[in-house]
């Protein structure tokens, strides 16, 4: 699982880094909220670690941004702040985030709540209907169809087009993709997914060029509207 820490503070920062990637998770962290806004463009994480007082754009004004996008309204957000008071934490709170964390903390406590927010936020209901272009699938039935032509899919290849069907336009990095779709006790070389997008390309015909690799980060569904390549 990946999760972005917005913190000003560095050697606080350090610290989370340190402890996340200790505990088996990916961590990307930003010093201010430029960049995170930046990197949200281009990849969703699983959870945010968000500090109220920023340089810039501080906190609550980042989290009111997550909350009004449709791609990340449903991202799971902790505050993480040295602000303690009980009016400050109700409007955090009132405002979308999922816990609310006062500084000092302690690394334990900190694991803790963000395993709590995953499993209070984690989708409980995998069935539904998708359709992207051409694509149409039925997660009920199992069934897929490309340009109408029903495809006969492993399971594999079924839940990797489903994780990126349920978010058209979001890139997937190998490693979610691995975590998602063989879970998180997967130890597996990220290879596997590239052969599993490959026999899946080929599968979907016409509809191929809808999985889009991005360089140096991993596929996504986002190709609808523009011409398939020559």
């Amino acid at each position: 699982m990946i999760i972005f820490t917005v913190e000003d503070d560095q050697s606080i920062r350090e610290l989370v880094i340190y402890a996340l990637e200790q505990s088996g998770y990916e961590v990307k962290g930003f010093p201010e909220g430029e960049s995170f806004q930046q990197a949200l463009e281009t990849q969703i994480p699983d959870l945010v670690l968000l500090d109220q007082m920023l340089p810039g754009v501080d906190g609550e004004t980042l989290l009111k941004n997550i909350r009004a996008n449709p791609k990340t309204k449903q991202l799971p957000v902790i505050m993480v702040t040295a602000k303690g008071e009980e009016m400050d934490k109700v409007r955090a709170l009132d405002h979308g985030a999922d816990d609310y964390i006062v500084k000092p903390f302690g690394v334990m406590e900190l694991l803790s709540r963000i395993k709590a927010v995953l499993r209070r936020t984690e989708p409980k209901q995998k069935s539904g209907k998708f359709s992207y272009a051409g694509i149409d699938m039925d997660v009920e039935r199992h069934f897929v169809s490309s340009n109408g032509e029903t495809l006969n899919l492993t399971n594999k290849e079924f839940d990797l087009l489903r994780c990126m069907l349920t978010t058209p336009e979001i890139v997937f990095t190998r490693e979610k993709l691995l975590d998602t779709v063989w879970d998180i006790a997967y130890y597996g070389d990220t290879r596997t997914v590239d052969a599993h997008i490959r026999s899946l390309r080929q599968k979907l015909g016409d509809n191929a060029y809808l999985i889009e690799t991005v360089r140096g980060v991993g596929y996504k569904i986002g190709s609808a509207g523009k011409e398939k390549d020559l």
